[in-house]
């Protein structure tokens, strides 16, 4: 199983309220059969607008993996796809004032950690980002900690969110994989299965 401890890496600011689903991944890009390609159009109607001035396509962030975030991120729609494009760029995890429920659900499936902050650590963070985007950062899910560079603060997250990921339970595929010999021995006394 997959267990989410600790992460660490560079930070992407993303500045900004209220940042839906429909601007992470724009409803043309749904169609696909599978989430293949979604990373490369991961805010892709913003960066156009922005002509490359977007986080996202600015060469200082091209390796970053946790993003930090403000108010009510993934408001909108309940599109995984917003999490899986988020993914598929190379975002581990997210640190934000707040999340749009249905999207932090949709990132727990997919085991990435979504913490919050005050505002005022946030700016923080976005401000020493936007400085220095080399800055190593890390986040704790066991002590509850972010940590920037030099500059340190702590986050929140339901405590059965984050038992998930610190034991890796929030992986299905995993667990089943791990109990394969359970789960063969507990279908072998259903009555209603017929096996040969």
């Amino acid at each position: 199983m997959s267990q989410k401890t600790i992460i660490t890496g560079t930070g992407i600011p993303l500045t900004g309220n209220d940042i839906d689903t429909d601007r992470i991944i724009p409803a043309r890009f749904l169609r696909n059969i599978t989430f293949d390609g979604l990373g490369e159009q991961v805010f892709a109607d913003d960066r156009t607008a922005l002509k490359g001035k977007h986080p996202f396509d600015l060469p200082q962030y091209q390796n970053a993996n946790i993003l930090v975030v403000n108010a009510n991120f993934g408001c909108g729609s309940s599109r995984e796809h917003a999490p899986q494009s988020l993914s598929r760029w190379g975002i581990s995890a997210i640190i934000g004032e707040s999340f749009a429920e249905i999207f932090l659900g949709n990132c727990l499936t997919m085991g990435i950690p979504c913490v919050t902050t005050s505002s005022g650590n946030i700016k923080s963070i976005q401000n020493l980002l936007e400085g220095n985007p080399s800055i190593a950062m890390t986040l704790d899910l066991e002590t509850m900690k972010v940590q920037c560079g030099h500059y340190s603060s702590t986050v929140k997250m339901d405590s059965g969110a984050r038992n998930m990921l610190i034991t890796g339970k929030w992986d299905t595929c995993g667990l089943l994989t791990q109990n394969n010999e359970q789960i063969k021995a507990t279908a072998l006394k259903l009555p209603y299965l017929a096996w040969s």
